[in-house]
């Protein structure tokens, strides 16, 4: 294990923030990071969830415009279905990279009974996206790229690493690594400079930005300063496993209530008219309910 960055400016922790459990949709828990009051975002994400659901708890019908969500199953499956008249499951290790954009009303509930865990993160959209026509990106887990070397693995949803890209389109410039480093191994990962980025740790604990920081452990969002890129450590006897997640920041205002992110109050209010009314993208959520 090297003990040092290789970088000559590397990113170092800021802000750690601990996801606490709370409850949202029906009965689902969910430790939420971004999005909570000591981070509210973090251009250009708005949110990141860590959610455990059983049946019958879910997240049944709603709406979203101006942002795109991205869920990322690290245990189980969900089901989901919208107002399109789409349907699909995701299942352990599989990604649904969704862009709401004008408008999209869905479901997203568990299939079958048991625990199922996973990740959401919210992206926010630039305001000439916000009302694009939505669209999908699903990958399943075989099809997501992996690599391993020298006891790091990881798996590459959006942007580069270890010399291998993801095939996902991000309208939002995005990287999203999931990474996992065996006992006594270290990774240096670069990020681009202009990007905001931040890691979850899902479980384990590690050193991130320098090897004599404290180390942190699972459920920890930890905000990353300026610089070259990330070096982190694990010095423990247990797998580490971690996801960093960087982004352009889209420098823009956020307005935001509840499933509804735009640029002004305005268009706040113009979106929950059209969600009510059922006009500018909403036209078929006014005869339409799930299954």
């Amino acid at each position: 294990m090297s003990m040092s960055s290789i970088f000559s400016r590397p990113r170092l922790v800021v802000k750690k923030v601990l996801a606490r459990a709370q409850n949202e949709g029906d009965g689902a828990i969910v430790r939420r990071s971004i999005g909570r009051p000591e981070l509210q975002n973090l251009d250009p994400f708005l949110m990141l969830d860590e959610f455990n659901v059983s049946p019958p708890a879910g997240f049944p019908d709603h709406p979203h415009r101006g942002f795109e969500t991205v869920t990322y199953m690290l245990q189980g499956a969900f089901t989901h279905q919208d107002f399109a008249g789409r349907k699909g499951t995701i299942r352990t290790g599989d990604v649904q990279w969704m862009t709401a954009g004008r408008g999209i009303v869905h479901s997203e509930m568990p299939a079958g009974p048991g625990t199922h865990k996973g990740l959401q993160l919210w992206i926010n959209l630039s305001s000439k996206d916000k009302m694009i026509e939505p669209r999908y990106q699903e990958l399943l887990h075989q099809d997501i790229p992996k690599v391993e070397k020298d006891g790091v693995s990881v798996t590459i949803l959006a942007g580069e690493s270890m010399g291998i890209k993801s095939q996902v389109f991000t309208r939002t410039p995005t990287m999203y690594l999931d990474f996992t480093l065996k006992p006594g191994s270290d990774h240096h990962q670069q990020i681009p400079e202009t990007w905001n980025a931040f890691i979850y740790i899902v479980e384990g604990e590690g050193a991130f930005g320098s090897s004599d920081s404290t180390t942190t452990p699972a459920h920890h969002c930890l905000v990353l300063g300026p610089g070259e890129g990330l070096s982190v450590w694990n010095k423990s006897s247990k797998p580490l496993r971690f996801v960093l997640i960087g982004g352009q920041p889209i420098n823009e205002p956020v307005v935001q209530y509840g499933p509804f992110v735009m640029n002004t109050k305005s268009e706040i209010m113009q979106a929950y008219q059209d969600y009510q009314l059922g006009k500018n993208g909403f036209e078929r959520s006014r005869q339409w309910c799930s299954k």
